[in-house]
């Protein structure tokens, strides 16, 4: 399993006030989840008028295609226009998952060694 993760740093110029700022981050997050599909929260900047800093993740099979979402994501706040992106960061990791066979529901969880019937 391979997971993306971005971080990235906005500056909404257009905010005067918090509720303002917070209006343009909850359009931004809606877009977000609404076009890609992705978990996407406000990590950081909270108590400031014009920063914000959003937390995305996204989780698939291919490694290209998970750095690709990420990257589209930063394209398309960009082309928004309702804040500048002064800083960003991307990370794809991949995850070890090795399915596991019916015959595994027999082990016991506190020390790995299979349960006998008395």
């Amino acid at each position: 399993m391979i997971v993306g993760a971005a971080v990235i740093e906005l500056h909404v110029h257009a905010s005067h006030s918090l509720k303002q700022k917070r209006g343009v981050v909850r359009s931004i997050v809606q877009r977000l989840r609404n076009r890609f599909n992705v978990a996407v929260a406000e990590i950081g900047g909270q108590d400031t008028w014009q920063r914000a800093v959003l937390g995305i993740t996204t989780t698939g099979v291919d490694r290209t295609q998970v750095r690709g979402v990420l990257t589209r994501i930063l394209v398309f706040i960009e082309d928004l226009h309702l804040a500048e992106v002064t800083n960003s960061d991307i990370e794809v990791l991949e995850l070890c998952y090795e399915g596991r066979d019916d015959d595994d529901d027999d082990v016991d969880d506190d020390d790995g060694e299979p349960e006998t019937e008395e």
